[in-house]
């Protein structure tokens, strides 16, 4: 027995519309969390009164960029039910 399931025009825009809102808020969220980590930044580099350039070392960025990854592996999985 096959089942053939129809979306209407409705449904469909109700379903781009959620999918419009949900991508705004995460990009919203993505620049507020990228301005904070700006300032954090900036607040560190005023601080440390031998340099006013803002430094990362490579290992600090492998640690920031694998973390990143594993937020964005944990939010995916955010909906599985195992």
């Amino acid at each position: 027995m096959q089942v053939t399931v129809t979306c209407t025009k409705i449904e469909r825009y109700f379903f781009m519309e959620n999918k419009s809102k949900t991508l705004l808020l995460g990009a919203l969220i993505g620049a507020f969390t990228g301005l904070i980590a700006a300032m954090l930044l900036s607040r560190r580099a005023e601080r440390d009164e031998n340099s006013n350039a803002i430094t990362i070392t490579t290992g600090d960025g492998i640690k920031i960029g694998a973390l990143v990854f594993g937020l964005l592996r944990a939010i995916a999985s955010l909906g599985d039910d195992k």
